[in-house]
């Protein structure tokens, strides 16, 4: 787990990474700052850009494979960049982007028959990626409570971002779950702090 200082810390390194290179076109990576001891850990990480309540880009590191500092750097570049869905961001439009990192633990097998997946899955506290043959959906723990999803609906659109049919989990494909801590900026280049999205799931309920 990151403090509140590590969290602030992430999404302001998410952030110069992505402004850094809007302005010199240098590619930072975390090695150049002193930086508390967790970000030399390996950890799997996501960063997610929105701009005015909408997705802008969200790109990252679904394992631990890389030291968390790596993770976020890389992670923002391709969030900025290499998102395919959206143009790349461009300087002018960082004062309206909010900036959002989501470190996350190691996704583990959920290894239970299909028709128990629903009722083994507690929103606001899970994400899930599910696998089959070389396709691969990842939907971040956030995703189900701000967009009103339920369990099924968060299996289904999981599949869909695989590129699957949505019963495809009921079907035999693989599903892991993971969790999430997650760090956001309250408007663009503003206060930063630890959403709550546990909180968000039982006001649904």
């Amino acid at each position: 787990m990151l403090t509140q200082e590590e969290g602030r810390t992430a999404v302001r390194l998410a952030r110069d990474t992505i402004e850094t290179y809007l302005r010199t076109g240098e590619m930072i990576d975390g090695s150049e700052m002193q930086l508390p001891d967790i970000f030399n850990e390996p950890r799997g990480v996501f960063v997610t850009l929105t701009k005015k309540g909408q997705l802008r880009g969200c790109i990252g590191h679904p394992y631990a494979d890389s030291a968390l500092k790596h993770a976020i750097t890389d992670s923002a570049i391709s969030a900025g960049f290499r998102d395919p869905r959206f143009p790349q961001v461009r300087i002018d439009e960082m004062t309206n982007v909010t900036v959002e990192v989501t470190v996350l633990t190691q996704p583990r097998r959920m290894n239970v028959p299909p028709k128990d997946l629903p009722s083994s899955i507690e929103i606001g506290r899970h994400g899930l990626i599910i696998k089959s043959g070389y396709r691969q959906g990842l939907l971040l723990p956030q995703v189900a409570p701000e967009n009103e999803m339920d369990e099924v609906e968060f299996l289904s659109h999981t599949c869909l971002k695989a590129g699957l049919p949505p019963d495809a989990w009921a079907a035999g494909a693989e599903v892991y779950c993971f969790e999430g801590q997650i760090f956001t900026e309250r408007e663009p280049n503003g206060e930063i702090f630890e959403k709550d999205i546990r909180e968000k799931a039982c006001l649904r309920e």
